[in-house]
């Protein structure tokens, strides 16, 4: 059957905003199971003490991460995104249901075992990153800015969620036996359930909305090859549609899209090293003592998750959203002058001031980010903008990743670091 809305221009379509809420519910899936795990760190302070949880496991993450991410953008024309994305959200699925197991059948003891088993899964969840990330972005980035903006809040959703939580879950099970044994597990059973809700809902419920039919048939017709599966998942099964015009079928290479917005790559990149320099290694294990004692790092994390989730929304305001390249690049830049003043304010400052920094750090990393990710696609064609996408989120997991490995400087002349 023909679909009543496919022809129509795309602001007239139903379901935008149906897609929009959906679009989020998917963003915090693809990052609510690592954010959990961070988030109960101090669980695993309390198991692992000597293995530094919060930088070794972000370490183990990202490598795994990262190179996933290479081979599949490198790939990235030919591949099924529907199986990717499907793949993707099965795999965080498993791996959080496997986190429980492993806790429940070393009855939350420590030792080197359940720490490389620890390892392992946290490994997996670096390749479920990659294969999701990559491609929903590139997936939403062929359509309009407001679903791929809904997906990057969605990110920051998970962080604020799962911070909120926490801090509920200390607070209940403070005095009881087990209390932080008793919180992680509640934590990761929602993630799980988080994270089959996004299973179902991206197999049988985002590719029948009308707006998302809308572009993945004008990315078809501009030569798209990765959204055949979703179009037939959705119903639509007319190849003829497909154009073989060879001339509507070239698009630019990865290498030329790559050096017409190498600015916002190294952007992205200079951002993630920044941010995860600082979060969440430093905040455990870097701010010293103060008065909210073992709920200090608890709360700097949520003031940094809170104010990531806002400062992806201010971009909604014409007059606050950054399109001047140069200006972009400016404010990346002036970015690092928190790390000195982190510095300052953990070896001199009261823990309001530490508080007033963590927010800036997170309004500027959750603002820039979206900014850089819904200007960087326009202009292009359907699979260059797939493609794009791909390549921002290569430049995004490599900041993360030297924002983790530069994390470790912090301990620098402190006293038992190693």
């Amino acid at each position: 059957m023909g679909d009543t809305y496919e022809n129509q221009p795309p602001e007239k379509l139903q379901g935008k905003y149906q897609a929009m809420v959906v679009c989020c519910i998917l963003g915090i899936g693809s990052l609510v199971a690592w954010n959990s795990m961070l988030t109960i760190a101090d669980y695993y302070y309390q198991v692992f003490p000597d293995y530094h949880p919060s930088r070794v496991l972000t370490l183990v993450y990202q490598p795994f991460a990262l190179g996933t991410i290479v081979i599949l953008t490198y790939h990235e024309s030919k591949m099924n995104t529907r199986k990717r994305n499907l793949i993707g959200y099965t795999l965080f699925t498993i791996s959080t249901f496997l986190l429980i197991v492993l806790d429940l059948a070393t009855k939350g003891r420590g030792g080197v075992g359940p720490y490389i088993g620890l390892c392992a899964v946290v490994a997996s969840f670096g390749l479920a990153d990659a294969t999701v990330q990559g491609g929903m972005i590139g997936d939403l980035s062929l359509m309009c800015p407001e679903l791929v903006q809904s997906f990057m809040v969605g990110l920051a959703v998970a962080g604020a969620l799962t911070s909120a939580l926490r801090l509920t879950t200390k607070a209940a099970f403070e005095k009881s036996n087990d209390g932080l044994r008793k919180g992680a597990m509640i934590f990761l059973a929602i993630s799980t359930f988080i994270e089959l809700l996004c299973v179902l809902l991206y197999a049988y419920v985002f590719p029948k909305l009308p707006i998302v039919k809308y572009y993945r048939r004008k990315a078809a017709s501009e030569g798209s090859k990765t959204v055949s599966a979703d179009l037939a998942a959705a119903g639509i099964q007319n190849p003829s549609d497909l154009t073989d015009d060879d001339s509507k079928n070239q698009r630019l290479s990865n290498k030329e899209l790559l050096l017409q917005n190498i600015d916002y790559a190294v952007n992205l990149f200079l951002i993630y090293v920044c941010t995860l320099s600082i979060f969440p290694g430093f905040l455990y294990e870097n701010t010293g003592k103060h008065g909210l004692g073992d709920w200090y790092a608890l709360v700097l994390v949520a003031m940094y998750n809170c104010w990531d989730l806002v400062g992806r929304y201010t971009p909604l305001l014409k007059w606050l959203k950054f399109e001047n390249r140069k200006l972009i690049t400016i404010a990346v830049l002036s970015r690092y002058l928190l790390i000195p003043a982190f510095y300052f304010t953990a070896k001199y400052g009261d823990q309001g001031y530490m508080i007033m920094l963590i927010s800036v750090l997170g309004l500027t990393n959750g603002h820039l980010t979206v900014c850089i990710m819904t200007i960087a696609p326009k202009g292009y064609k359907g699979p260059e903008q797939n493609a794009l996408g791909n390549l921002l989120v290569i430049f995004l997991l490599g900041g993360i990743f030297a924002g983790v490995a530069l994390d470790w400087l912090w301990l620098i002349g402190k006293k038992d670091a190693f």
